[in-house]
Protein backbone atom coordinates (compact mmCIF):
# COMPACT_ATOMS: atom_id res chain seq x y z
CA UNK A 1 0.00 0.00 0.00
CA UNK A 2 2.89 2.60 1.22
CA UNK A 3 4.78 1.55 -2.30
CA UNK A 4 1.06 2.22 -4.32
CA UNK A 5 1.23 5.93 -2.82
CA UNK A 6 4.67 6.57 -3.02
CA UNK A 7 4.56 6.01 -6.91
CA UNK A 8 1.69 7.99 -6.92
CA UNK A 9 3.16 10.48 -5.80
CA UNK A 10 6.57 9.87 -8.29
CA UNK A 11 3.73 10.24 -11.19
CA UNK A 12 2.07 13.59 -9.76
CA UNK A 13 5.86 15.07 -9.28
CA UNK A 14 6.47 14.35 -12.80
CA UNK A 15 3.56 16.15 -13.98
CA UNK A 16 4.53 18.91 -12.17
CA UNK A 17 8.86 19.12 -12.33
CA UNK A 18 9.20 22.90 -12.64
CA UNK A 19 7.03 23.53 -9.51
CA UNK A 20 8.28 20.32 -7.80
CA UNK A 21 11.93 21.64 -8.42
CA UNK A 22 11.38 25.22 -7.23
CA UNK A 23 9.49 23.98 -3.97
CA UNK A 24 12.46 21.74 -3.31
CA UNK A 25 15.04 24.79 -4.00
CA UNK A 26 14.90 26.25 -0.30
CA UNK A 27 15.32 23.02 1.04
CA UNK A 28 18.55 21.81 -0.78
CA UNK A 29 20.02 25.37 -0.66
CA UNK A 30 19.50 25.37 3.19
CA UNK A 31 21.00 21.34 3.27
CA UNK A 32 24.08 22.53 0.86
CA UNK A 33 24.89 25.63 3.12
CA UNK A 34 24.29 23.21 6.20
CA UNK A 35 26.86 20.39 5.32
CA UNK A 36 30.02 22.04 3.46
CA UNK A 37 29.70 25.06 6.50
CA UNK A 38 29.93 22.47 9.29
CA UNK A 39 31.76 20.26 7.18
CA UNK A 40 34.72 22.84 6.56
CA UNK A 41 34.50 24.14 10.04
CA UNK A 42 35.27 20.61 11.27
CA UNK A 43 37.91 20.07 8.86
CA UNK A 44 39.32 23.68 9.83
CA UNK A 45 38.90 23.25 13.56
CA UNK A 46 41.20 19.71 12.47
CA UNK A 47 43.76 21.02 10.92
CA UNK A 48 43.99 24.21 13.86
CA UNK A 49 44.60 21.67 16.78
CA UNK A 50 47.02 19.24 14.45
CA UNK A 51 49.35 22.42 14.16
CA UNK A 52 48.98 23.11 17.56
CA UNK A 53 48.95 19.59 18.80
CA UNK A 54 52.73 19.57 16.65
CA UNK A 55 54.36 22.02 18.96
CA UNK A 56 53.91 20.11 21.72
CA UNK A 57 52.49 19.31 25.27
CA UNK A 58 55.20 20.09 27.13
CA UNK A 59 55.95 24.06 25.72
CA UNK A 60 54.51 27.12 27.00
CA UNK A 61 54.58 30.65 24.92
CA UNK A 62 54.96 33.71 26.95
CA UNK A 63 54.28 37.44 25.60
CA UNK A 64 53.98 40.75 26.86
CA UNK A 65 50.30 41.86 27.01
CA UNK A 66 49.18 43.21 23.47
CA UNK A 67 47.81 46.66 23.45
CA UNK A 68 47.54 46.90 19.20
CA UNK A 69 47.97 45.53 15.96
CA UNK A 70 50.89 43.49 14.79
CA UNK A 71 53.19 41.00 14.81
CA UNK A 72 52.75 39.03 18.52
CA UNK A 73 54.37 41.01 21.53
CA UNK A 74 56.02 43.63 19.49
CA UNK A 75 53.02 46.19 19.97
CA UNK A 76 53.58 45.47 23.75
CA UNK A 77 53.48 48.77 26.04
CA UNK A 78 55.64 46.75 28.43
CA UNK A 79 58.10 44.50 26.34
CA UNK A 80 59.70 41.51 28.17
CA UNK A 81 63.10 41.69 28.19
CA UNK A 82 66.63 39.67 29.13
CA UNK A 83 66.04 39.94 32.57
CA UNK A 84 62.76 38.50 32.46
CA UNK A 85 64.50 35.71 30.15
CA UNK A 86 66.95 35.08 33.07
CA UNK A 87 64.34 35.04 35.56
CA UNK A 88 62.24 32.44 33.38
CA UNK A 89 65.61 29.74 32.90
CA UNK A 90 65.81 29.75 36.62
CA UNK A 91 62.47 28.38 37.06
CA UNK A 92 62.04 24.84 38.30
CA UNK A 93 61.17 22.46 35.71
CA UNK A 94 62.13 24.97 32.42
CA UNK A 95 64.31 22.74 30.59
CA UNK A 96 64.97 25.20 27.40
CA UNK A 97 63.82 28.80 27.08
CA UNK A 98 64.20 30.78 23.24
CA UNK A 99 63.94 34.17 22.49
CA UNK A 100 61.83 34.85 19.61
CA UNK A 101 61.46 38.06 17.64
CA UNK A 102 58.68 38.43 15.01
CA UNK A 103 59.04 42.38 13.23
CA UNK A 104 58.12 43.51 9.70
CA UNK A 105 60.71 44.36 7.43
CA UNK A 106 61.35 45.48 4.24
CA UNK A 107 62.59 43.22 1.79
CA UNK A 108 63.74 44.32 -1.77
CA UNK A 109 64.91 42.22 -5.36
CA UNK A 110 64.37 43.37 -8.50
CA UNK A 111 63.77 46.44 -7.62
CA UNK A 112 60.70 46.09 -6.19
CA UNK A 113 60.22 46.80 -2.39
CA UNK A 114 57.33 44.75 0.02
CA UNK A 115 57.19 44.90 3.25
CA UNK A 116 56.55 41.20 5.30
CA UNK A 117 56.99 39.50 8.86
CA UNK A 118 60.48 38.42 9.87
CA UNK A 119 62.08 36.05 12.62
CA UNK A 120 64.58 34.78 14.17
CA UNK A 121 66.53 31.83 14.90
CA UNK A 122 68.33 31.71 18.09
CA UNK A 123 72.26 31.25 18.10
CA UNK A 124 72.32 29.01 21.61
CA UNK A 125 71.36 25.75 22.77
CA UNK A 126 67.55 26.49 22.15
CA UNK A 127 67.78 26.93 18.45
CA UNK A 128 66.90 23.25 17.88
CA UNK A 129 63.54 23.92 19.88
CA UNK A 130 62.62 26.92 17.75
CA UNK A 131 63.55 24.19 14.46
CA UNK A 132 61.03 21.66 16.00
CA UNK A 133 58.37 23.64 17.08
CA UNK A 134 57.90 25.39 13.66
CA UNK A 135 58.67 22.26 11.66
CA UNK A 136 61.42 23.84 9.72
CA UNK A 137 62.41 22.45 6.55
CA UNK A 138 64.41 23.33 3.59
CA UNK A 139 63.58 22.54 -0.21
CA UNK A 140 66.32 23.86 -1.63
CA UNK A 141 69.85 25.39 -0.20
CA UNK A 142 70.43 24.50 3.36
CA UNK A 143 69.05 25.66 7.24
CA UNK A 144 70.98 28.80 8.68
CA UNK A 145 73.65 27.67 10.43
CA UNK A 146 74.35 29.75 14.00
CA UNK A 147 77.66 31.97 12.50
CA UNK A 148 75.35 33.19 9.52
CA UNK A 149 75.19 36.79 9.50
CA UNK A 150 74.22 38.66 6.45
CA UNK A 151 72.26 35.25 5.22
CA UNK A 152 68.83 34.98 4.89
CA UNK A 153 65.93 31.73 4.79
CA UNK A 154 63.33 32.41 2.33
CA UNK A 155 59.88 31.25 3.06
CA UNK A 156 58.21 28.64 0.32
CA UNK A 157 56.01 31.88 -1.01
CA UNK A 158 58.95 34.02 -1.80
CA UNK A 159 60.23 31.05 -4.27
CA UNK A 160 56.91 29.29 -5.33
CA UNK A 161 54.78 32.52 -6.31
CA UNK A 162 55.20 35.63 -8.40
CA UNK A 163 55.87 37.77 -5.13
CA UNK A 164 58.37 39.95 -7.09
CA UNK A 165 59.09 40.78 -11.01
CA UNK A 166 60.94 37.00 -10.97
CA UNK A 167 61.06 34.17 -8.05
CA UNK A 168 63.78 34.39 -5.44
CA UNK A 169 66.54 31.53 -5.79
CA UNK A 170 68.77 30.29 -3.92
CA UNK A 171 72.49 32.69 -4.23
CA UNK A 172 70.29 35.55 -5.16
CA UNK A 173 71.38 38.89 -3.19
CA UNK A 174 68.09 40.50 -1.48
CA UNK A 175 67.88 43.70 0.47
CA UNK A 176 66.62 43.45 4.01
CA UNK A 177 66.15 47.44 5.50
CA UNK A 178 68.69 47.98 2.71
CA UNK A 179 71.28 45.82 3.94
CA UNK A 180 72.76 43.21 1.22
CA UNK A 181 71.95 39.51 2.18
CA UNK A 182 72.18 36.13 0.19
CA UNK A 183 69.46 33.94 0.13
CA UNK A 184 71.00 29.99 1.11
CA UNK A 185 67.92 28.48 1.84
CA UNK A 186 64.34 27.98 0.85
CA UNK A 187 61.99 26.60 3.44
CA UNK A 188 59.44 23.41 2.66
CA UNK A 189 55.59 24.77 3.04
CA UNK A 190 54.05 25.22 6.71
CA UNK A 191 50.97 24.88 7.97
CA UNK A 192 50.42 28.72 9.25
CA UNK A 193 50.49 30.34 5.48
CA UNK A 194 51.72 33.57 7.06
CA UNK A 195 55.12 31.83 7.94
CA UNK A 196 55.11 31.19 4.20
CA UNK A 197 55.67 34.88 3.06
CA UNK A 198 57.83 35.80 5.70
CA UNK A 199 61.77 35.58 5.93
CA UNK A 200 64.34 34.31 8.64
CA UNK A 201 67.70 35.58 10.37
CA UNK A 202 70.04 34.71 12.79
CA UNK A 203 68.88 36.38 15.98
CA UNK A 204 71.85 38.83 16.55
CA UNK A 205 71.79 40.05 12.85
CA UNK A 206 68.14 40.56 13.37
CA UNK A 207 68.37 42.73 16.25
CA UNK A 208 70.99 45.01 14.53
CA UNK A 209 69.34 45.67 10.98
CA UNK A 210 66.14 46.42 13.31
CA UNK A 211 67.68 48.73 16.50
CA UNK A 212 66.37 45.76 18.54
CA UNK A 213 67.81 46.44 22.30
CA UNK A 214 66.75 44.68 25.77
CA UNK A 215 63.41 43.60 24.49
CA UNK A 216 61.78 40.44 23.42
CA UNK A 217 58.63 39.70 21.48
CA UNK A 218 58.12 36.27 22.44
CA UNK A 219 59.84 33.21 24.95
CA UNK A 220 59.09 29.74 24.40
CA UNK A 221 59.84 27.42 27.14
CA UNK A 222 59.79 23.58 26.56
CA UNK A 223 59.35 21.76 30.53
CA UNK A 224 60.90 18.65 31.49
CA UNK A 225 57.92 16.97 32.53
CA UNK A 226 54.52 17.71 30.70
CA UNK A 227 52.55 16.70 33.75
CA UNK A 228 53.99 19.44 35.92
CA UNK A 229 52.87 22.35 33.32
CA UNK A 230 50.18 23.94 35.85
CA UNK A 231 52.10 24.46 38.60
CA UNK A 232 55.17 25.30 36.15
CA UNK A 233 52.96 27.88 34.78
CA UNK A 234 52.24 28.99 38.17
CA UNK A 235 56.02 29.49 39.40
CA UNK A 236 56.95 31.18 35.67
CA UNK A 237 54.15 33.78 36.87
CA UNK A 238 55.38 34.16 40.33
CA UNK A 239 59.05 35.27 38.90
CA UNK A 240 57.39 37.53 36.22
CA UNK A 241 55.57 39.04 38.41
CA UNK A 242 58.74 39.69 40.77
CA UNK A 243 60.65 40.78 37.62
CA UNK A 244 58.66 43.33 36.36
CA UNK A 245 57.23 44.37 39.42
CA UNK A 246 54.02 43.76 38.97
CA UNK A 247 50.99 42.37 41.44
CA UNK A 248 48.47 39.43 41.22
CA UNK A 249 45.43 40.21 39.46
CA UNK A 250 47.59 43.13 37.40
CA UNK A 251 49.80 40.93 35.27
CA UNK A 252 51.06 42.85 31.64
CA UNK A 253 51.52 39.34 30.54
CA UNK A 254 50.70 36.11 29.04
CA UNK A 255 51.61 32.36 29.90
CA UNK A 256 49.57 29.95 27.33
CA UNK A 257 49.54 26.25 26.43
CA UNK A 258 48.83 24.58 23.34
CA UNK A 259 45.88 23.08 25.35
CA UNK A 260 44.38 26.36 26.52
CA UNK A 261 45.05 27.65 23.06
CA UNK A 262 42.71 25.03 21.40
CA UNK A 263 40.49 25.53 24.35
CA UNK A 264 39.84 28.76 22.80
CA UNK A 265 39.91 28.09 19.37
CA UNK A 266 37.33 25.39 19.67
CA UNK A 267 35.36 28.11 21.36
CA UNK A 268 35.99 30.48 18.52
CA UNK A 269 35.09 27.58 16.01
CA UNK A 270 31.52 26.80 17.97
CA UNK A 271 30.81 29.78 17.80
CA UNK A 272 30.73 30.24 14.20
CA UNK A 273 29.06 26.74 13.35
CA UNK A 274 26.18 28.10 16.06
CA UNK A 275 26.09 31.05 13.74
CA UNK A 276 26.67 29.07 10.51
CA UNK A 277 23.63 26.77 11.58
CA UNK A 278 21.08 29.50 12.27
CA UNK A 279 21.67 31.00 8.64
CA UNK A 280 20.90 27.99 7.26
CA UNK A 281 18.13 27.52 9.51
CA UNK A 282 16.60 30.54 7.63
CA UNK A 283 16.78 28.82 4.56
CA UNK A 284 15.31 25.64 5.81
CA UNK A 285 12.06 27.24 7.27
CA UNK A 286 11.69 29.13 3.92
CA UNK A 287 11.70 26.04 1.97
CA UNK A 288 9.43 24.61 4.56
CA UNK A 289 7.18 27.50 3.89
CA UNK A 290 7.70 26.22 -0.07
CA UNK A 291 6.11 22.79 0.85
CA UNK A 292 3.47 23.91 2.11
CA UNK A 293 2.41 26.46 -0.36
CA UNK A 294 2.77 23.80 -2.68
CA UNK A 295 1.06 21.69 -1.01
CA UNK A 296 -2.03 23.44 -0.28
CA UNK A 297 -1.95 24.77 -4.27
CA UNK A 298 -2.04 21.09 -4.78
CA UNK A 299 -5.12 20.52 -2.61
CA UNK A 300 -7.20 23.08 -4.40
CA UNK A 301 -5.89 21.42 -8.21
CA UNK A 302 -6.93 18.06 -6.81
CA UNK A 303 -9.89 18.68 -5.67
CA UNK A 304 -11.98 16.82 -7.87
CA UNK A 305 -9.15 13.84 -8.14
CA UNK A 306 -10.02 13.91 -4.15
CA UNK A 307 -13.35 13.63 -4.33
CA UNK A 308 -13.13 10.80 -7.34
CA UNK A 309 -10.63 8.82 -4.93
CA UNK A 310 -12.96 9.11 -1.53
CA UNK A 311 -16.33 7.72 -3.86
CA UNK A 312 -14.47 4.82 -4.80
CA UNK A 313 -13.44 4.12 -1.32
CA UNK A 314 -10.51 6.03 -0.20
CA UNK A 315 -10.23 6.90 3.76
CA UNK A 316 -9.76 10.26 5.23
CA UNK A 317 -6.16 8.41 6.56
CA UNK A 318 -5.21 7.25 2.78
CA UNK A 319 -5.41 10.54 1.17
CA UNK A 320 -4.20 12.31 4.91
CA UNK A 321 -1.07 9.84 3.73
CA UNK A 322 -0.67 10.50 0.04
CA UNK A 323 0.07 14.15 0.99
CA UNK A 324 2.12 13.47 3.62
CA UNK A 325 4.11 10.71 2.00
CA UNK A 326 4.36 13.32 -0.65
CA UNK A 327 5.58 16.49 1.46
CA UNK A 328 8.24 14.15 3.13
CA UNK A 329 9.23 13.12 -0.51
CA UNK A 330 9.87 16.80 -1.51
CA UNK A 331 11.63 17.39 1.66
CA UNK A 332 14.23 14.03 1.18
CA UNK A 333 15.23 15.04 -2.31
CA UNK A 334 15.83 17.94 -1.35
CA UNK A 335 17.78 17.07 1.58
CA UNK A 336 19.37 14.83 -0.72
CA UNK A 337 20.40 16.75 -3.82
CA UNK A 338 21.71 19.33 -0.71
CA UNK A 339 23.64 17.06 0.66
CA UNK A 340 25.53 16.49 -2.95
CA UNK A 341 25.93 20.09 -3.56
CA UNK A 342 27.52 20.57 0.05
CA UNK A 343 29.98 17.83 -0.49
CA UNK A 344 31.05 19.07 -4.00
CA UNK A 345 31.38 22.82 -2.59
CA UNK A 346 33.75 21.32 0.52
CA UNK A 347 35.53 19.11 -1.83
CA UNK A 348 35.95 22.27 -4.01
CA UNK A 349 37.17 24.59 -1.05
CA UNK A 350 39.35 21.72 -0.09
CA UNK A 351 41.62 20.82 -3.38
CA UNK A 352 41.33 25.22 -3.87
CA UNK A 353 43.02 25.03 -0.33
CA UNK A 354 45.63 22.44 -1.63
CA UNK A 355 46.84 24.33 -4.24
CA UNK A 356 47.17 27.83 -2.29
CA UNK A 357 48.13 26.46 1.23
CA UNK A 358 49.87 22.58 0.30
CA UNK A 359 48.34 19.41 0.62
CA UNK A 360 46.64 18.61 4.15
CA UNK A 361 46.58 21.38 5.33
CA UNK A 362 42.60 22.03 5.20
CA UNK A 363 40.38 18.71 4.67
CA UNK A 364 36.79 18.64 4.68
CA UNK A 365 34.90 16.14 7.59
CA UNK A 366 31.67 14.25 6.61
CA UNK A 367 30.94 12.71 10.01
CA UNK A 368 27.86 10.06 9.13
CA UNK A 369 26.07 11.98 12.34
CA UNK A 370 26.00 15.32 9.76
CA UNK A 371 24.50 12.94 6.52
CA UNK A 372 22.04 11.22 8.39
CA UNK A 373 21.30 14.46 10.69
CA UNK A 374 20.65 16.73 7.57
CA UNK A 375 18.93 14.08 5.58
CA UNK A 376 16.35 13.37 8.61
CA UNK A 377 15.89 16.94 9.29
CA UNK A 378 14.99 17.85 5.95
CA UNK A 379 12.55 14.75 5.80
CA UNK A 380 11.00 16.30 9.11
CA UNK A 381 10.78 19.54 7.59
CA UNK A 382 8.91 18.56 4.73
CA UNK A 383 6.51 15.79 6.57
CA UNK A 384 5.68 19.18 9.37
CA UNK A 385 5.00 21.09 6.47
CA UNK A 386 2.76 19.09 4.68
CA UNK A 387 0.50 18.41 8.11
CA UNK A 388 -2.17 21.07 7.59
CA UNK A 389 -2.54 20.56 4.07
CA UNK A 390 -3.11 16.95 4.39
CA UNK A 391 -5.32 17.17 6.79
CA UNK A 392 -7.35 19.77 4.42
CA UNK A 393 -6.79 17.21 2.23
CA UNK A 394 -8.24 14.46 3.97
CA UNK A 395 -11.10 16.44 5.57
CA UNK A 396 -12.65 17.20 2.11
CA UNK A 397 -16.60 15.20 1.49
CA UNK A 398 -16.50 13.11 -1.66
CA UNK A 399 -19.78 15.05 -2.77
CA UNK A 400 -18.32 18.71 -2.29
CA UNK A 401 -15.15 17.67 -3.72
CA UNK A 402 -16.51 16.39 -7.30
CA UNK A 403 -18.77 19.49 -7.62
CA UNK A 404 -15.59 21.67 -7.72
Amino acid sequence: MILDFILFSYHNFRSRKIRTFLTMLGIFIGIAAVVSLISISAGLEKAIIGQFSGLGTDKLVIQAAETGFGPPGSTAVKKLTEKDFNAIKKVKGVKLAAKRYIRTASLEFENKLNYMYASTLPQDDSRQLVIDAMKLKTVQGRMLKKDDKYKVLIGNDLYSKEIFPKKIQVRDKVLINNIKFEVIGVLDKLGNPQFNSMFLLNEDVFKEILNIGDEIDIIAVQVSNQDEIPVISKDLAKELRSSRNVVLGKEDFTIETPQQAISSLKTILNVIQAVIIGIAAISLVVGGIGIMNTMYTSVLERTKEIGIMKSIGAKNSDILIIFLIESGILGLIGGLIGIILGISFSKLIEISSSMMLGPGILQASFSSFLILGSLSFSFFIGIISGVLPAKQASELQPVEALRK
